[in-house]
């Protein structure tokens, strides 16, 4: 909503300035948006006079111009047409800024001839779309007037309207707002209606009340439409409306000054002499679900062609306006009028519309339309219905000072809704809701000034103000209005802190993964716990009893069996996205089943790793990585020692690049490795994904260790050893097995025990395979022997025989 300063003074008699007034709105609960300033956007420009125009001596259409200006008398090029001695005119100096042609002037030379700033039209101005040349202004205009002043341009207000308040879409009710908070002096809003000439000649019948249940009108005969006056065309062009002719800028003067919609019809262009307010295509009940009044037959497949030129279907959620006794659509009630009977220059006889129409069902026809027009845009906020007839006589009073004419009587149909009902309101109520001490007479002066009723302790909200339905928002309108800077800053009492809770032993497992996964370089996800039926039998779940009976969404409607999933589309979207090497986690719950004990809370992990390309197409094993990054998981969360058990995962991963995590046979803690890629693929996911998910329920609880201070750093003075040690063994055998029977064969000199290689052939025989094993020994107090070595060795391979039956190749 935008308007001057001097468009708010026609309400509000004050002395204050465009500032105060919006410190005012501010603390008035008015939120401001932008003031728009034209004086600093043409602070370099004043009105100058030509003294001398002269033809240019190397051009045909330019004059060189001796101009009187605030600089002293200046030389300028002018190219305009009317550039003319004695033209008083704005002149822009030098380095000036033109916002209409987006240059900044320098001084250069035209055809030879410096020119020492500029002319200006009232488009290089932007007040004007077009001009044929330079600006023509009063001679009574001083040399060096800021140019705002001489042009009469003000600074324009604009600020946000909330959807409760459509008083606020008039200047008269933010005038009255202001002057309840002690701005000014609201003047007299009173309306003197205008007495008919003549019986008006013009009916109305109301088809759908609950669309429409006040309708008023008059005829204005004898009119001459055409340009409206200047100070008309001036206040709409200030807030953003274009002018166009007198009968059409003054339901538009109205509309932003009362905030009350107006319609013109052509009477000349009506059909018979009834207007009928009725509901669109398809639908004979005046209202959905009505079936408690007679109606008209329905009018189907109905079109209208709005004044904007667009054809509009019709249907049974409209409130349509009809004539021809209802047949032929001219309008959509509170929204916009048809082209068949719209005003022009040619207009003489009027018929002038002042109704109020259903809110909610106005809202509607604006979004199946798509039409927001200004009307629209009030009426489905709900305009005040207590002005339909006041409304009228405003509008008639300005008709008939500008364009001329007689009117017919008014006539109405229907009634107004109800008005707010009375409110108990004890003024005690104010200090105890909003803690502000104001005296009984000052919070009746506020809800006064705010056109409240006042009789004792009741108080009825005025026909403009229907949001205000109880003590509380009364207390608002006291509260805003004295002021919220006024508002006590008290702090609230103090509460005794609660005694903080200890985390269970899941609650601390789950806060020490987030943390660990995050700094291992994981970024978390949180997803649904649903999934489609399809994603969620890839990963052994999609079963009845997991079905959604009522899912938010299609592809949402199963509970899911695994994490995985969200988090490989959740990589398939960023890889969409350019963002292809990813590392997500996320804890949640997993279902198997219906039953509480078929729930799991779990860790899973993801890398889609996409490192760059390398000429020797070399690089580390992104598996290895991702079971490291597991296995400190499992060392964060106090896990013993699991089994590596190789080729044992679930379908969805890879087979041979895969293995899960158990202690004992039956219990599995984690399963990692590749995904296999036929999931991927039923997925539109591009490989390859390695990934891990981890039970936390399914690590037992450790036993409480006594802390033990950490043994000082003892370093042995010798050289370790190394010894490489070739097992054939049995191919389901896993090395890490291997690596953990060697390892424990003498702890105090094996410092650790590696695979480097695997060998498999026919001369091992079917179902074997060669790991070799690197064995790195540390002496402590003295260099071993090779008596001693030998021995150790001995140790190595029974060892490995007795855990995993290898036997050293020969």
């Amino acid at each position: 909503m935008k308007f001057t300063l001097s468009w708010l003074k026609e309400h509000l008699d004050t002395e204050a300035t465009v500032d105060q007034v919006v410190e005012a709105m501010t603390m008035a609960g008015l939120e401001v948006e932008h003031v728009e300033n034209p004086a600093g956007k043409l602070a370099a420009f004043s009105v100058a006079k030509i003294v001398e125009a002269v033809q240019h001596p190397n051009a045909d259409r330019l004059q060189v111009c001796q101009v009187d200006t605030r600089d002293g008398r200046k030389e300028i090029v002018c190219g305009a047409p009317n550039a003319r001695p004695g033209l008083t005119t704005i002149y822009a100096p030098l380095g000036a800024y033109v916002p209409g042609s987006g240059i900044t002037l320098e001084a250069r030379p035209v055809r030879g001839v410096v020119s020492n700033g500029m002319l200006c039209s009232a488009s290089e101005l932007e007040t004007a779309e077009e001009s044929d040349g330079i600006m023509e202004l009063p001679d009574s205009l001083a040399v060096g007037t800021p140019a705002a002043e001489a042009l009469g341009l003000e600074a324009v207000i604009d600020f946000e309207v909330t959807p409760n308040r459509p008083d606020w879409l008039g200047v008269a009710g933010i005038a009255r707002d202001l002057a309840a908070a002690g701005l000014g002096q609201l003047k007299d809003l009173a309306v003197s209606p205008v007495k008919g000439a003549f019986p008006c000649p013009i009916s109305i019948r109301l088809d759908a009340p609950d669309a429409c249940p006040i309708f008023a009108g008059r005829v204005i005969r004898g009119v001459k439409n055409g340009p409206s006056p200047a100070w008309l065309q001036q206040r709409l062009v200030s807030v953003g409306l274009r002018p166009i002719n007198a009968l059409v800028d003054v339901t538009n003067l109205i509309s932003y000054d009362r905030a009350r919609p107006l319609h013109v019809y052509d009477c000349g262009k009506l059909v018979g002499d009834v207007i009928v307010a009725r509901l669109g295509a398809g639908q004979a009940d005046a209202a959905p679900g009505r079936t408690d009044q007679a109606s008209p037959a329905p009018h189907r497949d109905e079109q209208l062609i709005a004044l904007d030129g667009k054809t509009y279907d019709l249907t049974a959620e409209m409130c349509v306006i009809a004539d021809a006794g209802g047949e032929r659509p001219i309008g959509l009630g509170g929204v916009m009028g048809g082209e068949s009977t719209g005003s022009s220059e040619e207009t003489t006889d009027v018929f002038l519309e002042s109704a109020w129409f259903d809110p909610i069902r106005t809202a509607q026809t604006g979004r199946l339309t798509g039409i927001t027009s200004d009307a629209q845009y009030r009426f489905a906020r709900g305009v005040d219905p207590g002005f339909v007839v006041d409304g009228l006589e405003l509008a008639t009073r300005l008709i008939l000072d500008i364009c001329g004419g007689e009117a017919s009587e008014v006539v109405v149909a229907g009634q107004a809704p109800a008005p707010p009902s009375a409110i108990t309101f004890d003024r005690a109520y104010v200090r105890r809701l909003s803690g502000l001490t104001i005296d009984e007479a000052r919070i009746d002066q506020i809800l006064s000034d705010l056109g409240f009723s006042i009789a004792g302790d009741q108080v009825t909200p005025p026909s403009w103000r229907r949001d205000v339905e109880g003590r509380a928002d009364l207390v608002e309108e006291v509260a805003r209005i004295q002021g919220f800077a006024a508002l006590p800053a008290e702090p609230l009492p103090e509460m005794a802190r609660p005694a903080g809770g200890v985390l269970s032993l899941r609650q601390n497992r789950i806060r020490t993964a987030r943390r660990a996964m995050a700094a291992l370089g994981y970024a978390e996800t949180v997803s649904w716990s649903f999934m489609s039926r399809a994603a969620a039998r890839l990963f052994g779940g999609g079963q009845d009893e997991l079905m959604v009976a009522n899912p938010i969404s299609s592809d949402l409607d199963c509970m899911r069996p695994s994490v995985l999933p969200n988090l490989i589309e959740a990589a398939g979207r960023n890889a969409r996205k350019g963002f292809a090497d990813v590392a997500l986690f996320e804890v949640g719950p997993i279902y198997r089943g219906d039953q509480p004990a078929d729930q799991a809370m779990v860790v899973a992990g993801l890398i889609a790793p996409h490192p760059p390309r390398r000429w020797d197409g070399g690089g580390d094993d992104p598996l290895f990585a991702l079971k490291a990054d597991l296995m400190a998981l499992l060392e964060e969360l106090g896990a013993p020692p699991l089994q590596v058990a190789q080729g044992q995962a679930s379908s969805w991963w890879h087979p041979g690049r895969s293995a899960r995590l158990q202690l004992g046979p039956k219990t599995v803690v984690a399963q990692f490795g590749e995904l296999h890629p036929q999931v991927l693929k039923a997925l539109d996911v591009a490989g390859p994904v390695l990934a891990f998910e981890l039970e936390i329920e399914a690590i037992p609880e450790g036993k409480r260790k006594a802390v033990k201070t950490r043994p000082a750093l003892s370093l042995s003075p010798h050289m370790p050893l190394s010894r490489d040690f070739a097992f054939v063994v049995d191919e389901q055998v896993s090395a890490g097995d291997l690596t953990r029977a060697v390892a424990g064969a003498d702890k105090a000199l094996i410092a650790q025990a590696r695979v480097f290689d695997v060998y498999r052939g026919a001369a091992l025989g079917e179902g074997m395979k060669s790991l070799a094993v690197e064995v790195l020994i540390q002496p402590q107090d003295h260099t071993l022997a090779e008596a001693e070595i030998e021995q150790l060795s001995a140790k190595v391979v029974a060892a490995a025989a007795k855990a995993v039956g290898a036997r050293l190749r020969s």
